[in-house]
């Protein structure tokens, strides 16, 4: 009986970031996409955020402001759902 080599294999990579827990990306808007998603102008999103009825902005400069973009999206299923996030 002949034996044959067994034939190689590549050694198992393990991934060190395998393992990590994923974490969900977020991004800032500025303000044409806030209305563009929420379907609102710039006087009632301002006006809502004084109320506390919509996510806060981020401020990033003295004349530059975004918003999280999950908390936005949040916001727009609450209302889709008939909650007054």
């Amino acid at each position: 009986m002949r034996h044959e080599p067994a034939p190689t294999q590549a050694p198992a990579i393990h991934l060190a970031h395998s393992a990590k827990p994923v974490t969900p990306r977020d991004r800032l808007l500025r303000l044409p996409e806030v209305e563009a998603i929420t379907g609102m102008k710039k006087t009632s999103i301002y006006a809502l955020m004084r109320e506390g009825r919509f996510p806060q902005r981020i401020c990033l400069s003295r004349r530059m402001s975004a918003w999280s973009e999950s908390a936005v999206l949040q916001w727009v299923q609450a209302k889709i759902n008939g909650g007054q996030a």
